[in-house]
Formats: C-alpha cells, structure tokens, sequence
C-alpha cells in the first residue's frame, strides 16, 4: 500500500487533449496587491486556487482590504498607498516568496507596523536581498539571521528613493525595490544587467531605459497603481511540464489555450524548439499588457545542448523539468550559471540530481548546474519532492515515461502551483 499523500506513476504511451491551465501565479500576486493599494475598485478574472496566490490574498484581506467573489471574478476594493490597516496577527506567507519580498516592499512604506511568516521552507529562503536595499531606503525591516519571520517596524514619513543595482537577476527583488519606491520621496530606480521577469513594469506601466547592456526601471513615489480589470492568463511555467511530457512520449499532442507568452519568462520555449521540440503557437494577442496565445506540442526526438548565460533567469523554474527533457536528449544536455537554483523552495539542483540518479540516469553535479547525458532511459523509483512543487511535478513527468512505476512521496505538495496537476496529466493518457 502507498504511503500516505503520494503518489504512483504508471508509464504512459502517449497523452493527447486539451488542457486549462492555471492561472499565472507571478500576475496573480501582483494583481491583488496592485489592487489593494489602487484608489478605487478593481476587477481580477480567473484568480488561482493555487496556495501561493492565495497566501497573498489573505495577507490582503488580514491588511483591511474588502476582497468579493463576483462569478469568476474577485473585486477588490483598494483604499490607496496609504489605506491598508495594521493587521491583528502576523501576516502567513505560507510557501510564497513571492508574497513575503513583494509585500515587504509596500509594508516597508506603512506607519504600522507589522510581522511576515511563512513555512519551514519559506523560512529557509533567503530574505536579505530584500532587507538591504530597503534598508538604504530608512525601512526599518529585521530578520533571522537573514531569513523569515520579518518584522518590519513603522515609519514616519516616506522612504528615501535610491537606484539600486540588482547583485542578481531577481523579479522579485527588483519589484520590492520598486513597491517600496511608491512611498518614497522622489524617484526611485532599479538597475539589471541580465534581464529578470518584467510582469511589474508591464502591469504598472513603469518606464524601461536601455543603457548599454543593462536596463533602468524607475517608479515616482506617490503614484498609486490605477484601479482597473485584470484578466489571469494561463501559467506558462505550468505549460512546460507538458511541453516536455508530450516531447518525449511518441504519439503525444496537447493543446494549451490563452497562455502566458511574456518573453522574460519563455526562455524554455526557446531552448526546447533548439533541442527539436514541435511547439507552435497560434491566436496571439494581448491583454493587460501581457502576450498570450495557443501553445500546441507534438512528440519529436530531442537533441542535447548547452544551456547557459542571459536565458537562464527566463527558465530558472524551468529547469528541474528541463533536466528531465535532457534525459530523453541525443547527446549531453549541460545547464550552467543557475546556482540561485539552490535557494528556492529547495537546493534544486540537488534535489534533481539526486532524483534523475535514483531512476537510473547518467547526471555530472556543478555548483551552478548539470549534465545530463541522454539515452539511458528511466526506471520507476522512490522520489522524495524537499517539499518542493516542482520537484514533485518534474518527476511526475519522468515517471510517465520510466520503465515501472514511480512513487511520488509529498505528492500534494504539486497543489501550490498547479492544482489538479495529477488528475490533469490522467486524463490526457
């Protein structure tokens, strides 16, 4: 009998249909916190049941914002930069990064007061790339050691505005910066050498200069975002579990309607179509912003390449199901220069490494990456997720195509990004 929340892979012939996608977690998130401090009453269709984007709507909600189900939409009901209240309790970030840095850049702004917390894993996570920048900027922000529970205390005033070069290629980071530069006394820029995702720019509609190699993202202090309908489009970092499943199971063909095509976070449509992949997207268009389109994948032999430089902050998510892929590659597959895979929800690059290892595969470890060497094939195995979403979906995806069942431990743990993953990819057998 399987052990409890697990669960057991049988290798598939091929999967065939249609599928919904979630909805994209990173505009999700930025959609409710740009609607809770907008003036006015604003419109987010599609919002995710996924747990990240819902831990931070409740941290809106425990903030004093009036969050509404209207059909298949969520109205919210901003109160402005300076409208949200100091919560009762501390504000539970769950597993979400994203909601802790992104959210610390508008509470770093506020005259109350208030406390971040999330769960073990998000406890592990590296917090003073947020603490030091706004810092400089009079936040008066603390952790441990680095680390959650932060305790960011209240102001008087409004924060200093600086320009800030990003150490790392960090969305999150940078849009910290910028939040907090909503309640700054000037202007307030962000320096990135290699490009990160651009959802906050876009959606604020933030000014984006060239300079050499390097781009200058600036926001005025004062300017609350605009009150207005946001629509969800599909996730694309949900998408690539399937783009890689159908390239390496003969006689696949999966449809993905109305997702996500924002060039910063694509970089694995790239990388797969050089390996060989069949992917073709039709009916693009934009919304809020945002490039979508139809993403239609077909099986086809794959080879191995080097992956490495400016792209890899574009599929830094991507990978550990990248890894997979080169499993099923001609040739090596080599992935370089992703060491900030080591401090997401866990060392990724081991947990990888250890996973393709136990299911037979030939994989070389660098502290920035791997090598996979394709041909081999898999075996069913034993697969422990770190309690890591991606971890558990990649290796979901391999087992489809191992020879044997694979178990899944920490199975549910998929749920914080794509709820229904497990039942999806049964349907499309």
């Amino acid at each position: 009998m399987p052990p409890p929340d697990s669960q057991t892979i049988q290798p598939a012939d091929a999967l065939v249909g249609a599928v919904a996608l979630p909805a994209d977690k990173s505009i999700a998130h930025r959609s409710a916190l740009f609607s809770a401090i907008a003036d006015g009453t604003s419109r987010i269709v599609g919002f995710p049941d996924a747990a990240d984007p819902q831990s931070t709507l409740s941290c809106v909600r425990a903030l004093g914002i009036r969050v509404e189900k209207d059909d298949d939409a969520l109205v919210v009901h901003g109160e402005g930069l300076h409208g949200l209240r100091a919560p009762s309790s501390a504000l539970d970030c769950g597993n979400s990064g994203t909601t802790m840095r992104l959210l610390s850049g508008i509470l770093a702004g506020q005259s109350f007061s208030s406390s971040l917390i999330g769960d073990a894993s998000l406890s592990g996570r590296p917090m003073g790339r947020i603490m030091n920048p706004l810092r400089e900027m009079g936040a008066d922000i603390s952790g441990n050691d680095g680390h959650a529970p932060l305790s960011i205390r209240a102001i008087s005033g409004l924060l200093t505005p600086i320009a800030y070069r990003l150490p790392i290629a960090s969305a999150q980071v940078k849009s910290c910066v910028l939040l907090a530069g909503l309640y700054a006394d000037g202007e307030t820029s962000v320096i990135e050498h290699k490009p990160s995702r651009d959802h906050t720019e876009r959606m604020l509609g933030l000014s984006r200069i060239r300079m050499g190699d390097e781009a200058i993202i600036s926001v005025t202090g004062g300017e609350a975002p605009a009150a207005r309908m946001w629509s969800i489009p599909g996730d694309f970092s949900a998408a690539a579990f399937l783009l890689v499943a159908a390239s390496i199971l003969d006689g696949s063909l999966i449809r993905m309607p109305r997702v996500g095509l924002n060039p910063s976070r694509t970089g694995l449509l790239d990388v797969l179509r050089a390996m060989g992949a069949d992917i073709r997207i039709e009916n693009e268009r934009d919304v809020n912003g945002e490039p979508i389109g139809d993403l239609f994948v077909k099986s086809a032999p794959l080879s191995g390449i080097r992956v490495d430089g400016p792209v890899i902050p574009n599929l830094i998510d991507e990978i550990p199901i990248l890894a997979v892929a080169g499993v099923f590659a001609d040739g090596i597959t080599e992935i370089r220069g992703a060491a900030e895979l080591r401090h997401k929800e866990s060392d990724r690059i081991a947990a990888v490494v250890s996973g393709l290892r136990a299911m037979g595969a030939d994989v070389e470890e660098f502290d920035d990456g791997m090598a996979i060497t394709g041909g081999t094939g898999l075996s069913g195995a034993e697969i422990a997720t770190h309690h890591d979403h991606r971890i558990a979906m990649a290796f979901a995806v391999a087992g489809l195509a191992a020879k044997g069942a694979t178990l899944i431990r920490d199975a549910s743990i998929a749920n914080v990004s794509f709820p229904g993953f497990y039942d999806t990819l049964g349907a499309l057998r």
